[in-house]
């Protein structure tokens, strides 16, 4: 696909939600015809994908800022821009190949006037290959500091605003804001996509819209996503007002990326609470089935770009700044912490079990420093105000109490520190502590241990050898994303003041010998984990995510934020009544096989019964004796006898066709594949076990099988309980002769081979044992056990030498993934096409001669 924009997506939210100015365009059209440039506006349908021409592989990284930094020219006015070698953006170009163009989509930290931004996107597109947004100044003031890191922020890291002094309530201005801005976002990537060629990755959770805009507009989009925040659990998450609009946002990607099992866990959780949705291990990959598309997450902590941090221990002024500090803190211990100044990186809890480690062990007294560097806030607001004012006073507080002439237990260093200088404290310091009460990924850790381990240069500056021994330890809360994988550090709960000041006296008191080898762990794995790593790795599964991507059809449904992709097979379509209609008028024999639940009844409705319009067209379509009419059902023959009762020559198979009727005045018949039912007495008390222990849970017992429900128990209680109850199962009816299903919030045990497939199956070949094979066949349910009857007709009719040229209409019940070739939206569409069946079969029609005409009777 040729570079496109959009300049019709603002019907993507309702009312004035994105009530902005176009954003200008600065970047030249891209040929997608011979001769023929391509301007993109107008085009519209369900999918508008085309095809592009082939061009060089490329990545388009699109984050919150780009990795660029900018200031004026004080004598020439101009602007000057630099990359920005400290982004971790910049470095995930290090996994690519090194044929691959990365493109850059993001904001700048300065403000550009108007007037200047066509020729400042040029600029920076063909120098650094970057694409600026610019989102007006009032926007991004609400998207950034008001939406962003008033809303999300603290939600995210489980603030939850529960009166004004505690955090800010949902404002529908600064939501506006942030569709905004993500708009704006999205009419810049789609000026730059090449369709068929690039992979674009999303970053945090700034942009978690911009999938829905970008998916919206080509369907086919290769998409992932990497949160760089914790993903709070779901009982903070459903707090959200538009909860439902991000969570739809992300699973429109193909993958999505979380730093530990922990936050995906969450957000799998809000899937299934929120949307219903189920996920499972494929082959390692886990992965979400969504509307017939498949999202896959992963699972893995972002790394550091190792060169860059060596390069600058090798700079001259970090070994003079280390031995400066070397020497100003000759004869101490240090301790080290380095923390952006808001609320959730515990500096006041540090800087408390600090103070009970001096009084724990006044022998540490003027030989024990905490150097705490404290990096500017990335946010405004009083909750920041109030953290740094309590931060200085227990500082205060703690040095006056115990600081004596030339001793000053903890050094808060609150001002910009240069990259060195950082490093610097970072080499010379015995331990350092990272007390978040809640962080993203952090990565001071992965820092702090290569900067103890040096370098060549750096030890040679410092007059050391090359193979002199290396330590470091660390001191980790429990609740930042870098704690799992750095197993050798000694973890905390920074709310235990107690323990943390414990920790801190462990790390320092240890001896050399285990310090040597938790630091050998830490740095084997950052070292072989960096930045380059991730990204290849992200890259590799997001390839594999998009291999099937032009294997199906794609439908849009919804409108506005609430869009969602359907991925079907391509043959699949709508059934129209009307050809069904003529179809049936042209055939001479007919079977019709129908499902109940979902299909002529609502699977919501509370009245089961079947309405008075579905009783009316059933009885019509069994009277003409040139039809087999069969309800297949899982429901028990009893209810379905009741029901059904006046349509005489209806066909009945109950609980999934263990027992068939044929018509009113035969018998039940059994499948004949085991009337032995003992193993109910195994079963039972398992599944009532399972409903005493499951709130929400009950049994449902059928002649032939049992059924255990958990609709109506909480979702994530349920599901496990169902995985437990189908092992257990399975493993005490090993020897039986049973079958142990798993469905949609059931657990089902029946006897072997009874399925729907086999009602279909018996019917035609019965059908074409008389002759009088079906030359017109229709097939109706909604569920997965429908599935074994859309199979079931096509492999029988294979099977069956005829010269007859059968017609079939397999069809599902919504829109969805399913071994039919046509689908109906809803119920009442069934109904409709029941009816206009039966107005046929009541209509006069040709007579054939007798010896062609084969009785209903002689079928059954």
């Amino acid at each position: 696909m040729g570079s496109k924009s959009f300049g019709n997506l603002l019907d993507l939210a309702s009312g004035d939600l994105l009530d902005i100015p176009h954003t200008p365009r600065a970047l030249p059209r891209v040929m997608t015809v011979p001769g023929i440039i391509s301007d993109g506006y107008g085009i519209s349908g369900a999918d508008s994908d085309a095809i592009s021409l082939p061009c060089r592989e490329r990545k388009i990284i699109v984050a919150n800022f780009l990795p660029l930094n900018g200031k004026r020219d004080s004598e020439t006015g101009q602007w000057k821009f630099s990359l920005d070698n400290d982004s971790p953006m910049l470095h995930l170009k290090d996994g690519f190949s090194p044929e691959t163009e990365v493109i850059y989509v993001g904001s700048l930290k300065s403000d550009v006037d108007v007037s200047e931004q066509d020729e400042v996107s040029q600029t920076l597109f063909e120098e650094f290959s970057c694409v600026p947004t610019f989102i007006p100044q009032d926007v991004h003031k609400k998207f950034y500091l008001g939406f962003c890191k008033q809303q999300l922020w603290p939600l995210f890291h489980y603030m939850l605003p529960m009166c004004p002094d505690h955090g800010e309530r949902f404002d529908r201005s600064l939501w506006q804001a942030y569709v905004s801005a993500n708009k704006i976002f999205a009419d810049k990537v789609m000026g730059v996509i090449n369709l068929e060629e690039d992979y674009i990755w999303i970053h945090d959770y700034h942009l978690m819209l911009l999938p829905t805009f970008l998916r919206r507009r080509f369907h086919r989009v290769k998409l992932g996503f990497f949160l760089h925040s914790p993903f709070p659990s779901s009982e903070i998450y459903r707090t959200l007002p538009v909860r439902e609009e991000l969570l739809r946002g992300l699973l429109n990607c193909d993958l999505i990326g979380f730093h530990t099992f922990d936050y995906a866990r969450h957000f799998l959780s809000c899937c299934c609470r929120m949307l219903g949705l189920e996920y499972e291990s494929k082959r390692g990959h886990i992965a979400l089935d969504y509307l017939g598309r498949t999202v896959f997450l992963k699972i893995l902590p972002i790394g550091i770009q190792m060169g860059r941090l060596e390069s600058v221990l090798n700079l001259p002024a970090t070994a003079e700044k280390l031995k400066e500090i070397q020497e100003k803190y000759r004869g101490k211990k240090v301790i080290l912490g380095v923390d952006d100044m808001d609320i959730f990186k515990g500096l006041s809890l540090k800087i408390l079990a600090f103070e009970h480690l001096l009084q724990q062990y006044p022998s540490m007294l003027g030989k024990l420093v905490l150097i705490q560097i404290v990096n500017p806030a990335r946010g405004s607001g009083k909750d920041v105000q109030e953290a740094k004012k309590e931060t200085y006073y227990t500082v205060n507080r703690i040095n006056e109490r115990y600081g004596s002439p030339g001793y000053e237990p903890v050094v808060l260093i609150d001002r910009p520190v240069p990259r060195f200088e950082k490093s610097a404290y970072y080499a010379m310091a015995e331990c350092c502590i990272v007390n978040a009460v809640r962080d993203g990924m952090n990565l001071v850790p992965y820092k702090y241990t290569v900067c103890r381990q040096g370098t060549p240069e750096m030890d040679k500056s410092l007059g050391l050898s090359e193979d002199s021994p290396r330590t470091s330890t660390l001191v980790l809360s429990e609740f930042i994303g870098c704690s799992p994988s750095l197993s050798g550090a000694i973890r905390v709960n920074p709310w235990d003041v107690d323990a943390v000041a414990d920790s801190m006296y462990s790390a320092i008191t240890m001896s050399d010998f285990e310090k040597q080898l938790r630091h050998k762990k830490h740095y084997h794995y950052i070292s072989t984990h960096d930045v380059a790593y991730w990204s290849r790795s992200f890259i590799q599964d997001l390839e594999r995510a998009c291999r099937d991507h032009y294997s199906k059809r794609c439908w849009g449904v919804g409108w506005g934020l609430g869009f969602k992709l359907i991925a079907l097979s391509p043959n699949f379509r709508r059934l129209s009544i009307e050809q069904t209609v003529s179809a049936y008028r042209r055939s001479s024999k007919r079977a019709i096989f129908l499902d109940y639940d979902g299909t002529l009844v609502p699977e919501a409705s509370i009245v089961k019964e079947p309405s008075a319009d579905v009783i009316s067209a059933l009885k019509t379509l069994c009277s003409d004796p040139d039809n087999t009419a069969f309800i297949v059902s899982g429901r028990g023959k009893v209810s379905l006898s009741e029901w059904l009762a006046p349509c005489v020559n209806l066909g009945i198979a109950a609980e999934h066709g263990y027992f068939t009727r044929w018509n009113s005045s035969s018998d039940w018949e059994t499948s004949g594949f085991s009337d032995d039912l003992e193993w109910k007495k195994i079963v039972e008390p398992i599944m009532r076990l399972y409903t005493e222990t499951t709130d929400g849970s009950n049994i449902e017992a059928k002649e032939s099988a049992l059924v255990w429900h958990h609709q109506d128990a909480d979702p994530d209680f349920g599901s496990c309980q169902a995985k437990e109850l189908l092992d257990h199962l399975e493993t005490v009816l090993v020897n039986e002769p049973v079958v142990v299903h798993r469905g949609h919030q059931i657990v089902e045990v029946k006897p072997q081979g009874v399925s729907k497939g086999l009602v279909t199956g018996k019917v035609l070949s019965r059908m074409h044992e008389k002759e009088n094979a079906p030359d017109f066949v229709v097939c109706i349910g909604d569920d997965r056990s429908d599935e074994e009857m859309f199979e079931s007709i096509t492999t029988t009719l294979s099977a069956q030498s005829s010269s007859i040229s059968t017609e079939v209409f397999a069809c599902t019940v919504g829109r969805k993934p399913s071994k039919a070739k046509y689908f109906l939206d809803e119920v009442s569409d069934v109904v409709k096409l029941l009816q206009g069946l039966a107005n046929t079969s009541s209509s006069p029609k040709p007579r054939y001669p007798s010896h062609l005409r084969v009785s209903f009777e002689s079928v059954v």
